[in-house]
């Protein structure tokens, strides 16, 4: 058996717990092996072949690993849905207290009610949004 053959038996070998354990070390060094197999086509001798994986490798783990972890640690910056919603300022349509009410957020009527029970809000006033239960916004 030739070693290029070898280095992508063993590139198929670092594929599988790559893909069943999501640990993307093993696609590079799967990459690694088969840098190895293009080298071992191209004639160099088995010393050859080890360094050349052993740099790819290495290379690949040093630069795209801290890469990764880096865009997967951040949390996206735009807020969708009722996350967008949350921190706006509302306009009160029909009188909003602890019961119920109605405001008009972001073009559209809303129902609401007010984080402290006992505070009311007359139409017209602005109002903070300070979460969204159901459909309801909680004010203040």
């Amino acid at each position: 058996m030739d070693a290029w053959v070898g280095w992508l038996i063993a590139a198929a070998g670092l594929g599988i717990p790559l893909v069943l354990t999501a640990m993307p070390e093993f696609g590079m060094l799967a990459v690694g092996a088969v840098a190895a197999a293009v080298g071992a086509g191209l004639g160099l001798g088995t010393v050859g072949q080890v360094l050349v994986f052993v740099v790819v490798s290495v290379a690949l783990i040093a630069v795209v690993r801290p890469i990764a972890a880096r865009h997967s640690a951040e949390r996206p910056r735009l807020a969708t849905g009722i996350d967008a919603l949350k921190g706006r300022q509302a306009v009160v349509l029909e009188r909003v207290d602890g019961s119920g009410g109605r405001i008009k957020l972001a073009g559209e009527v809303w129902s609401a009610r007010t984080l402290d029970g006992g505070q009311s809000f007359e139409p017209g006033q602005q109002v903070d949004v300070v979460e969204i239960d159901g459909a309801t916004a909680i004010v203040m």
